[in-house]
């Protein structure tokens, strides 16, 4: 193991030397315990070259399988340390904006459920390798095929076209073309849901007017309720700034865009007591009221 990580490290840093402060080793005991490594497998990892070193093709494959095992090791370690005071623990990574606007206001409902269950947030708004990331589950919108991960459906994505209240009254909300006089907001990561939009109200693509993107969706609120343009957004993430006022409806009706929000985790984490007990609580406050 002790050649394995040191392996790892000097890989990740391209550096024995800051390996070493890593590993709290010296620098020649790391380039040791690396050459063991290659001594012990007869193939070279690393190409020596005057002061620095590179990996080899071999390396860098054996990089990916090692880093990957090793992460596995670190949080199966991590999750039998936290038994040993009657607790469970697990990573989730969810979207920034659902985390703070859905899951947020209800957690502490699991938490006084399953006192014992740790839940440790992460944001993400693209897809990743789980085991790479150390992260045991994920909420995420889509179509829940996420290869090796098994899809729980929590909701369906309706979305609202909505504006500033300055702008609401202009023109009429009556009228979808109506909304092709305003710039058109999204978010980065959904570059085709206004196309989807103007397609089934059989609206001309051409008349659309499309602005800025952006990564996350609570800046998308925010510069749609500055005045910037017209954002479409799911219903329950801007329930709250509607009931406010903060955002009015642009247009007094929902789109189902066919995707949902899934809880996704991989068969073997499923089978983990906290992350079975998650998931059976989010199936069961998904079929709430959405407030």
């Amino acid at each position: 193991m002790s050649l394995l990580l040191a392996f790892e490290a000097s890989a990740r840093h391209l550096s024995f030397t800051r390996a070493a402060t890593e590993l709290a080793l010296t620098q020649s005991a790391v380039s040791r315990q690396v050459q063991a490594l290659e001594d012990l497998l007869e193939v070279s990892l690393f190409r020596r070259e005057k002061r620095r070193i590179a990996l080899t093709e071999a390396g860098e494959l054996y990089q990916q399988e090692v880093a990957e095992a090793l992460q596995r090791i670190r949080s199966a370690s991590l999750q039998a340390i936290s038994y040993r005071s009657g607790r469970g623990a697990f990573h989730l990574a969810a979207l920034p904006t659902f985390t703070a606007k859905w899951l947020m206001p209800r957690l502490n409902r699991f938490y006084a459920r399953h006192p014992g269950i740790l839940v440790h947030l992460h944001s993400r708004v693209t897809r990743f390798d789980l085991d790479l990331a150390g992260i045991d589950a994920v909420i995420a919108v889509g179509d829940g095929d996420w290869p090796g991960l098994v899809p729980h459906l929590l909701m369906t994505e309706k979305v609202v076209p909505v504006i500033s209240p300055a702008l609401a009254g202009q023109p009429p909300r009556s009228n979808p073309a109506n909304l092709a006089d305003h710039m058109l907001l999204q978010v980065a990561a959904r570059p085709a849901i206004w196309r989807r939009w103007f397609e089934a109200h059989g609206l001309p693509i051409r008349t659309m007017r499309m602005g800025a993107q952006f990564e996350l969706t609570t800046h998308l609120i925010q510069a749609v309720a500055s005045g910037i343009g017209v954002g479409l957004l799911p219903t329950f993430l801007v329930q709250d700034e509607l009931e406010q006022g903060v955002l009015a409806p642009a247009l007094d009706e929902e789109f189902n865009t066919g995707a949902g929000y899934y809880f996704l985790a991989s068969p073997d984490k499923l089978a983990t007591p906290a992350v079975a007990a998650f998931r059976d609580w989010l199936l069961e406050e998904s079929t709430q009221p959405q407030r």
